[in-house]
């Protein structure tokens, strides 16, 4: 989730050792062996604890093996730091799997099954894990209290929501309600024109670190885009970027429909050779417009190349 302005500033790298093999003293430890960068973004260590899976690349005073949870709230704000006026940098969706290294206050602190994004949850956004069968393939799909569409729902899920369920007729029932079939994808299916996702899109709000349809940020539309169509990318803009090697590139002059252009701290969908979706702060809404006015707010603000990468993902 970077910016179309550029603002957001990448996360910082840090520079951590290894515990040194003995010798430090009682209450003491020292550090050996190369320093090795991190991010903290998409790796999980606090000043205090860290996830067991980097024991043997960083040091923590503390190490936690995961215990897997999945999301029970149709969006759940991802935060920065355990509280509610804290920046909200991601959201996990319903039935999206949450691997738990922390509970304390009523705030979960680890981080996102499907892109490893780092963060802190409410408690109360986490439950048993489960093994989903089906995926919500239109922008919203309303659970229902029976199988039957006069029925009052319980609430309404987010497209690329994940549930468990078995089909009964017109109608997929879960353990929180029915859903009508027509809005769901099982899971495994692929959508084959990722950009005619961004397209139901258009018009949508901008919300930093926003996944639904209540609001998007440019990294995160690309996301769920992508994610349909059987491609998981990290969150940040400048993540996807450095995801994809350089068999991906290419040409300008050969831009087609759903190959992504990465600008200076943001990134958007092409609709076909001339026209991208994105999700700009400019607009505050996800807008289709012409590439070459994008690029050209990207050279005005002295950024050098005014664009970062043409990728083409399939």
């Amino acid at each position: 989730m970077t910016a179309e302005t550029g603002e957001h500033s990448a996360a910082n790298r840090v520079r951590m050792g290894r515990p040194a093999a003995a010798g430090a003293g009682r209450g003491r430890f020292g550090l050996t062996g190369t320093s090795q960068i991190y991010d903290p973004r998409i790796v999980a260590i606090r000043p205090d604890l860290a996830d067991i899976a980097v024991a043997g690349q960083h040091f923590a005073p503390h190490y936690a093996a995961p215990m897997m949870r999945s999301g029970v709230l149709p969006a759940a704000s991802l935060r920065a730091s355990p509280s509610l006026e804290a920046e909200q940098t991601s959201e996990l969706l319903f039935g999206e799997g949450f691997a738990l290294l922390d509970l304390t206050g009523g705030w979960a602190w680890g981080y996102s099954l499907p892109d490893h994004y780092v963060g802190y949850l409410a408690a109360e956004a986490l439950g048993t894990p489960i093994a989903p069968t089906h995926r919500v393939g239109m922008s919203e799909a309303m659970l229902h209290g029976a199988p039957d569409a006069a029925s009052g729902g319980p609430g309404v899920l987010p497209r690329g929501a994940l549930v468990m369920g078995e089909e009964q007729g017109e109608w997929l029932a879960t353990a929180h309600g029915f859903l009508p079939l027509a809005a769901m994808v099982e899971v495994g299916v692929q959508h084959a024109d990722p950009a005619a996702i961004a397209e139901e899109m258009i018009g949508t709000p901008y919300a930093w670190g926003g996944r639904t349809p209540k609001g998007v940020d440019c990294s995160g539309l690309v996301q769920l885009a992508w994610g349909a169509a059987g491609v998981q990318l990290p969150r940040d803009s400048d993540l996807q970027l450095a995801s994809l090697a350089a068999d991906k590139d290419v040409a300008p002059a050969d831009l087609a429909r759903g190959d992504l252009v990465f600008f200076p701290g943001h990134v958007g969908i092409m609709a076909d050779d001339r026209h991208i979706i994105h999700a700009s702060r400019r607009w505050m809404a996800v807008k289709s417009e012409p590439l070459a006015d994008v690029i050209a707010r990207s050279a005005a603000k002295d950024h050098d190349p005014p664009v970062s990468g043409y990728k083409r993902l399939k």
